[in-house]
């Protein structure tokens, strides 16, 4: 027989188990398995020693105490109750209360009685007395300043809208241009006749637009809404100026003076 037979016959042998190794593994295992279940029984069979109930439980400290210095006095009675007295709370602060007003009672005031103001006259002063013996007043016109000497009287040039006379206008501040540019570039160029009533301060009032050229061309319209800004005397009659009275206007636009 080769080498090589023999050794495939010993491999084969080694490999083979035998009735004897069974055995052997089977003890094994069950004596394996006896040692865990008696180490199961063991952990609950395991007693606790009760804790006595009339016992006291007592602490102890191992640390040596220190020793009390000789040197050191005790405080004083008064410096102690001092100290107490010091940690006392303070007592709250009591709030003052404010007692409301008293009422006061209004005294009604004592009436006190004037003598009459009637004056009681003779009959004769009565007589001399009575309003309706007096002269009536004579009704006077509205006045202005008085009229410088040797002025003559305004010029009468017509008739007011209402009948009245109507007086040639004297300027007493002819208007400026930035017065009348605003209201006049509505209007076509030519001439404006208007009548206003004077009133105090030199400015006009109540206009009326008399006549305008070319017609249509709407300047008379502009010159009534620029006419609030004119300064014009008063016309003179009887030698002062009367306020009140009705003055005519001309008021020229694009052609050669103004007036």
């Amino acid at each position: 027989m080769s080498e090589a037979a023999i050794g495939r016959k010993r491999g084969a042998d080694a490999l083979r188990v035998t009735p004897r190794r069974r055995l052997t593994g089977l003890v094994a295992a069950l004596l394996f398995e006896a040692l865990v279940v008696l180490a199961l029984l063991t952990l609950g069979t395991r007693r606790t020693v009760p804790m006595a109930e009339d016992r006291p439980l007592s602490t102890f400290d191992v640390t040596e105490p220190e020793a009390e210095p000789t040197d050191v006095q005790k405080p004083e009675p008064a410096r102690q109750a001092k100290k107490e007295t010091s940690t006392t709370p303070p007592l709250p602060t009591p709030v003052a209360v404010t007692p409301p007003p008293p009422a006061t009672v209004k005294v009604p005031e004592p009436v006190v009685k004037l003598p009459s103001p009637v004056v009681t006259l003779p009959a004769d002063q009565m007589a001399s007395a009575d309003l309706r013996n007096f002269p009536p007043a004579k009704p006077r016109g509205p006045a202005g300043p008085p009229a410088p000497r040797g002025e003559a009287d305004s010029e009468v040039v017509g008739r007011a809208p209402n009948g009245e006379r109507l007086y040639a206008a004297a300027w007493l501040r002819e208007p400026y241009d930035s017065e009348l540019r605003g209201y006049l570039s509505t209007a076509d160029p030519g001439w404006a006749l208007i009548a206003c009533k004077t009133v105090p301060d030199y400015k006009v009032d109540d206009c009326v637009a008399l006549d305008e050229w070319p017609n249509g061309s709407r300047l008379a319209r502009a010159v009534l809404a620029a006419a609030w800004q004119f300064k014009v005397k008063p016309p003179r009659v009887g030698g002062s100026y009367k306020v009140g009275e009705w003055v005519r206007i001309r008021i020229d636009y694009g052609i050669k003076g103004r007036g």
